[in-house]
Formats: structure tokens, C-alpha cells, sequence
């Protein structure tokens, strides 16, 4: 089978040819049905529809899945309750609800205004790949019990929207911080394992995991998009366009005890 390349394509057309418990990762942003224009099509399905059009992605997903892969799939609020019971109805296990808050959103003068997106992730089996030592960040303060390689960063994160005017900005509605897609292919894939994005996109999770040495498809039904995804691939990058900003924080307290540095620097 053929990897690092985008296809496209239907993703469920694309999905049918890939061989059975051939991928170690999905990673996927699919439409929310919300009406958003996407170029060459428009972001709206009958409910029954959309259903449909769901569980048969997914299931398509679940057949590719190696036994010890994951799947980590964006959904906005309208969706998610239902996108979780297809996911048990399924038979995958779910690990994680994650809530991804950032830091701007459109206002509202009545009700509270948005600042979060959820990302479901599952496991096909109770045995997964899950990395904690490539994820774990700064702890907030120094204290013998805790362990200084970092702690586990919870299922709370903080990653900034890519704004429009950012210069790394695409002309795609839906961007998702580089960042974000790094902690994920970290946690649940090694270098050498496949990550798969049914619905690329912009094409981050494939550009994050070629960074990260994984191989890597990309299916979109946009030509345009999947253009665009194939100009990021081909930039050198040294960088990623945003961070958790936890990251950057030292242990309280950590300077005013040279034992405690001294523990530090041995991790």
C-alpha cells in the first residue's frame, strides 16, 4: 500500500480500498453539518442523512484500524452526543472526551458564547498505543511525589485558533492548530505507523505527521484543498504554528532549591 500521499476522493469510496488493520491512527475533522461551504460542496445532510453518512465512515474506520489503534475525531456541539453513541454502538472503547478550549470565538449577546470543540477518542481494544513521556508538560509546582519528566496534560486543552491573520492562515474554515495534531500523533502512534485523515482538509495532520517521521494519507473530495495540502507538505518547517501554553511554564519554587534543579536535569 502506498503512503505519504493525499487522494482526492469520497472519503468512504477512499476508505473501502485501504486493506483491513492496515492503520495505526485516525485523526479526523469530518463536516459537522452545519451548512459550511467547503468550495465544491456545501456542509448540509438531511439528519437521517448525515447519520447515515456517519456510521458508515466509521465503520469503515473501525475495519482499517489495527488492534491496538485509535481514533480521535473533531465534532462540534450539535453532533457530538449522537457521534459518541455510534462510537459504542460500534464496540470501540472510548478513552477520552477531550474538550479543546480556545482562546477566541465569535461573541454572543445572548447565552455564552462558544470557546470550546470536543474530540472523541476511542481505541479499537482495551491494548493501545498511548505515549505519555512524548506529551507530558512542564508541572505547575515542584513536590516530591510528582514526577519532574512532566505531567500528563489532562483532557482540558488550551491551543489558540489559527486567526485569520495569522500568516499561516489558509483559505479553509476549519484550520486546526499544528499543536494540537502533534500531542495527538505523539500520544497514539510511533515513528513508522501509519496516520490516517479521512477528511484532511488543510492537511495538518498529515503535514504534523510527516514531521513527526509517520507515514501518512490524506483524503479529501476537495481538489482545491488537497492542493493546498500538498504545498504545506512540501515547506521545510522547524516549527509548529502554535503551542500549549503550559509548555512554557517552570515548576514554582524549582529555583529556590538547588537539590530540586538538580533532580530536574537528571530527566
Amino acid at each position: 500500500m502506498k503512503t505519504n500521499k493525499f487522494i482526492t476522493g469520497e472519503a468512504i469510496k477512499i476508505l473501502k480500498t485501504l486493506p483491513d488493520e492496515s492503520v495505526d491512527l485516525i485523526c479526523t475533522d469530518p463536516p459537522y453539518n452545519l451548512g459550511k461551504n467547503y468550495g465544491n460542496n456545501i456542509d448540509w445532510k438531511q439528519w437521517h442523512e448525515y447519520e447515515k453518512f456517519t456510521l458508515d465512515w466509521l465503520n469503515e474506520a473501525k475495519r482499517i484500524l489495527k488492534p491496538n489503534g485509535s481514533i480521535y475525531v473533531f465534532m462540534g456541539i450539535k453532533f457530538i452526543s449522537r457521534l459518541f453513541l455510534m462510537l459504542n454502538e460500534l464496540e470501540l472503547h472510548l478513552n477520552s472526551w477531550i474538550t479543546w478550549h480556545y482562546t477566541q470565538g465569535m461573541g454572543r449577546t445572548k447565552g455564552f458564547s462558544p470557546r470550546h470543540e470536543d474530540i472523541l477518542f476511542f481505541t479499537k481494544l482495551d491494548e493501545y498505543t498511548f505515549n505519555l513521556d512524548d506529551i507530558r508538560i512542564p508541572q505547575k509546582y515542584f513536590r516530591k511525589r510528582n514526577n519532574m519528566k512532566g505531567a500528563n496534560p489532562g483532557d482540558v486543552w488550551q491551543f489558540s485558533h489559527i486567526h485569520y491573520s495569522n500568516p499561516e492562515r489558509l483559505s479553509h474554515p476549519t484550520q486546526k492548530p499544528e499543536a494540537l495534531m502533534k500531542r495527538i500523533i505523539l500520544a497514539s502512534s510511533n515513528k513508522g505507523d501509519l496516520v490516517v485523515d479521512p477528511f484532511v482538509g488543510s492537511g495538518t495532520t498529515c503535514v504534523v505527521a510527516n514531521i513527526l517521521k509517520r507515514k501518512w494519507i490524506g483524503i479529501d473530495i476537495n481538489p482545491e484543498y488537497i492542493k493546498m495540502s500538498e504545498n504545506r507538505i512540501k515547506e521545510e518547517k522547524n516549527f509548529f504554528d502554535s503551542f500549549d501554553p503550559r509548555e512554557k511554564r517552570t515548576p514554582k519554587d524549582l529555583k529556590s532549591n538547588n537539590k530540586q534543579l538538580n533532580l530536574l536535569h537528571k530527566f
